[in-house]
């Protein structure tokens, strides 16, 4: 049996938006990908993530919020930013025949307004990367 592509999903804080994508891929792709996220830092698990998430039936309150690991980045078989500060400043990567993508995502963390509004701004976040996942799940791109 041939192992499956690791796909590690790489934000700034791995507490939203990394979470959401590991969240779908492994909801929909995960008999076909080992999924993983991290960030530069750890933020934890944002709860509103978690709640949005939930709404679109996934659940990834068992996710955990990681710091980039130097090993799992050198065997991914695709490296995706979800943003400019970690596409700026992702680590050396060894692995010369990785993939990597910079799918750039406004950060629904930093939503302002009222709750029902930063909420709107997590759901239209969740939203754009989920279709994101599917694009990738159907084209390999």
């Amino acid at each position: 049996m041939s192992k499956k592509p690791l796909v590690y999903f790489l934000c700034t804080g791995n507490s939203c938006r990394s979470q959401m994508a590991e969240g779908f891929l492994e909801a929909l792709g995960g008999d076909r990908y080992e999924v993983k996220s991290a960030g530069l830092e750890a933020h934890g698990l944002n709860p509103r993530a978690v709640e949005i998430m939930k709404e679109a039936g996934v659940d990834i309150s068992g996710q955990t919020s990681d710091v980039i690991d130097p090993e799992i980045l050198n065997r991914a078989d695709y490296v995706i930013t979800l943003c400019g500060h970690a596409d700026e400043h992702c680590p050396a990567i060894t692995n010369k025949n990785v993939v990597k993508w910079r799918w750039g995502f406004d950060d629904p963390a930093k939503a302002t307004g009222t709750e029902e509004e930063i909420m709107n701004q997590f759901r239209a976040v969740r939203d754009a990367i989920k279709a994101r996942i599917q694009q990738f799940l159907e084209t390999g791109r």
